[in-house]
């Protein structure tokens, strides 16, 4: 009984080391495959979604309340480039991501604006002095933002006093039916948008900041999903 006792154990073990084995190749193969889709794919359906002519013009009617020294945060594939007013003096991108480098080092080269470029995690403390903008620009972009909290703090820092944060995000609906969708989806959304959220109340984040929104439209983005085409297009102050 005792050998047999002690081969079944050898048995359950070498079943352990190799269940364990498979499951390092799975998870080794499955980031594998996410990173290749993060990094490849991922990026060109964000500029053909993003990129149309009527999203330009949504992008033009958000970004004309811009002026002077500008920040965006969440760059992209710069799309949001040929719809800055000539008021724009000087302008300083970053992601996190290096989106299709070639694509947006031609984007940059067509800009008539300076631009300089710089590859950061938003959530985290950027390297610029307090009230160093005159406007901040994001363009669905807080969505994906993991510490928002964080991201929108250092917003409200590095803006000037009578600075502008321009933002232009999709977000939760005021519709409690699609919210609960929204809320049921999100997990699904997030990996298939590479960490976007499709469930945040972005005015309310933005208040709860310390801004004060100035203008707001909701609107519904023509040609998508309702899930993801609830829009919050605006412009913010810092709350005194």
């Amino acid at each position: 009984m005792s050998f047999l006792k002690i081969q079944v154990n050898k048995s359950a073990k070498r079943k352990r080391i190799e269940d364990k084995a498979v499951s390092r190749r799975y998870s080794g193969l499955r980031a594998t495959t996410l990173g290749f889709y993060a990094k490849h794919i991922f990026p060109r359906l964000l500029d053909w979604s993003l990129g149309s002519p009527e999203m330009g013009k949504y992008r033009r009617k958000a970004l004309d309340h811009a002026r002077g020294r500008t920040l965006e945060i969440g760059f992209g594939t710069g799309l949001n480039l040929p719809w800055y007013p000539d008021e724009v003096t000087q302008l300083t991108v970053f992601d996190s991501e290096n989106m299709l480098p070639e694509l947006v080092e031609k984007r940059i080269s067509q800009s008539s604006i300076p631009v300089t470029r710089l590859q950061l995690d938003a959530s985290g403390h950027l390297p610029f002095d307090d009230h160093s903008f005159d406007t901040v620009v994001t363009t669905f972009t807080l969505c994906s933002i993991e510490n928002l909290p964080a991201a929108l703090s250092e917003v409200r820092r590095v803006l000037k006093p009578d600075g502008r944060f321009i933002f232009m995000e999709h977000g939760r609906s005021d519709s409690s039916q699609i919210a609960r969708w929204q809320d049921r989806l999100n997990p699904i959304q997030k990996a298939i948008g590479v960490g976007c959220n499709m469930n945040r109340r972005i005015d309310d984040l933005i208040r709860e900041a310390g801004f004060e929104i100035n203008s707001l439209d909701r609107f519904l983005m023509p040609k998508t999903p309702r899930l993801l085409a609830e829009m919050y297009r605006g412009i913010a102050t810092i709350n005194e």
